[in-house]
């Protein structure tokens, strides 16, 4: 056992993983600032975010206001993120939330956050199969006239990650970074046609004003579609939502050269970074329509063209079907991105003992997280072949997108935003305790506080608008009592194993990296 770099009487009892006989350890200096960025803002998936969160939002939500809620996400976001980074500068540990948590709140409530990390992971790589298969089949039926059940593509989705994350994460890294790097590019393109068009646009710089990103869409009625009213909140969700993912950059920690300095510095960027993407593509995206009753008909009635279409007039048919083709990458990467953190939550479960150990075992050769990778691809199978099962494989809409996409996703945010408010009180407890006087009010207290108000208020928004995001069915009504289920697992786990093996207890969260 091996104490921390920093005195016995300032941090908590940790174990050094470099120190640690007989572990399996990652590829330790494999990627750098770039290839973190790539693991996670891929997670965060622009293109997927842009075509699947904003006509939902605009249609369902605050209309032209969506821009504004992409505003007020980059604030909170910042906000959170200079606890995050605080403590990420402190805590280098592959268990992320788990860790943090344990090392601030606790193990018992660390391993509450360590089970739902990985579920929320889980399921969000089984989400993105969803969206995956519902364009990809809408590709494949307009191209060549034929209709490829659903899940038969989703399965496809979930092999292919679990190929390319078995082998080094220089690999996944390289492959998400192209997926990204060319989404990006082609919303930029998407962005500066629209901006500077000569007509059949409808630019308004109220929709940038936050005072305004409470409004909702009115009941109305346009032609002949039927435009129900909506719920600010919605919009307002979904922006948050379009961020998931930039919280994974301390899982990598491990496999990164220099964490204490690149961990904190490529959340700050992917943050702030993505804030500004996504306010002007969103800001775009709902002007590049004659009037907003056009742009509230095209989302409500045509979501899935809500920029392809736009895309198709402005720049040309190749544009649009580049655009295309990339939604679909981009779901891919998204899911793989989420994939290979969801293994990284189980090899860091196993390798400090909560879990079977052989999941903590990593290749000898790609020193990848070879076996939780395995076992994280059959679990996004289950969930995946659950729906079919369930739902049945004839309709993508309402099966792959609805169902699988949206309720998963849905359960995954939930988690996610339980934990990052968890976390924000970790991040006080922590410097209160272990590190007095360090890191200053701003970034150890307040930060924190301002953030742990502003998640709990999302989870709240989640709930009441359930039925808005079509979770009615059992499945989607149920999923707060689902997440309150994981979390109680995780917790009645941390106090049996208190009680039944202190050692494995004392464990908990405690395995970190100083290099």
């Amino acid at each position: 056992m091996a104490q921390s770099t920093a005195t016995a009487s300032a941090v908590p009892e940790n174990f050094e993983v470099t120190s640690e006989r007989g572990l399996d350890r990652l590829h330790g200096n494999a990627v750098g600032l770039i290839g973190v960025l790539f693991l996670t803002v891929t997670g965060a998936a622009p293109m997927t975010a842009m075509l699947g969160n904003v006509p939902f939002a605009a249609g369902f939500g605050n209309g032209i206001y969506v821009p504004a809620a992409f505003i007020l996400a980059t604030i909170v976001l910042t906000i959170f993120s200079i606890g995050y980074a605080a403590m990420a500068r402190k805590v280098s540990s592959v268990g992320g939330f788990y860790s943090f948590i344990s090392q601030g709140l606790g193990r018992d409530v660390g391993m509450a956050a360590g089970f739902a990390s990985f579920a929320s992971y889980s399921v969000f790589e089984a989400s993105l199969t969803g969206i995956f298969a519902f364009f990809a089949n809408s590709w494949i039926s307009t191209h060549f006239g034929i209709n490829v059940p659903w899940i038969w593509l989703s399965l496809f989705a979930i092999a292919l990650a679990a190929i390319l994350s078995y082998l080094d994460v220089q690999l996944s890294a390289a492959v998400l970074g192209v997926a990204l790097v060319l989404e990006v590019i082609i919303l930029l393109i998407f962005d500066f046609a629209v901006f500077t068009a000569q007509s059949g646009t409808s630019f308004n710089t109220e929709a940038l004003n936050v005072v305004n990103v409470l409004t909702p869409v009115a009941e109305q009625k346009i032609g002949d579609v039927e435009i129900a009213a909506g719920a600010a909140a919605v919009g307002v969700f979904m922006a948050f939502w379009s961020w998931v993912g930039f919280e994974m950059a301390p899982n990598y920690a491990e496999e990164s050269r220099n964490p204490k300095r690149i961990v904190p510095l490529s959340l700050y960027i992917s943050v702030i970074g993505l804030g500004l993407f996504y306010i002007f593509t969103s800001w775009c995206a709902v002007s590049a329509f004659p009037t907003e009753g056009d742009m509230l008909t095209k989302a409500v009635k045509d979501s899935g063209n809500f920029f392809i279409s736009p895309m198709g007039t402005f720049v040309g048919p190749w544009a649009a079907e580049a655009m295309g083709v990339l939604i679909i990458t981009s779901a891919f990467a998204c899911g793989m991105a989420f994939h290979n953190t969801a293994a990284r939550y189980l090899y860091s479960l196993a390798r400090e003992g909560v879990l079977p150990s052989f999941l903590g075992q990593t290749h000898d050769r790609f020193k990848s997280p070879h076996v939780a990778s395995t076992a994280q691809s059959v679990l996004a199978a289950v969930w995946v072949g659950l729906f079919a099962y369930f739902l049945g494989t004839d309709d993508p809409n309402a099966q792959a997108y609805v169902g699988v996409y949206t309720m998963l996703a849905i359960l995954g945010t939930m988690l996610l935003l339980i934990l990052q408010a968890i976390v924000s009180i970790a991040i006080i407890a922590y410097f209160r305790a272990h590190h007095p006087g360090e890191g200053g009010v701003i970034s150890t207290v307040i930060a924190p506080i301002i953030a742990f108000v502003a998640q709990l208020y999302l989870v709240y928004l989640l709930v009441i608008n359930l039925g808005t995001f079509g979770g009615n069915g059992s499945f989607g009504s149920n999923i707060p009592l689902i997440a309150l289920a994981i979390l109680g697992v995780g917790l009645v786990w941390g106090l049996a194993l208190r009680v039944l093996s202190p050692a494995t207890h004392a464990r908990i969260g405690r395995l970190v990296y100083n290099g």
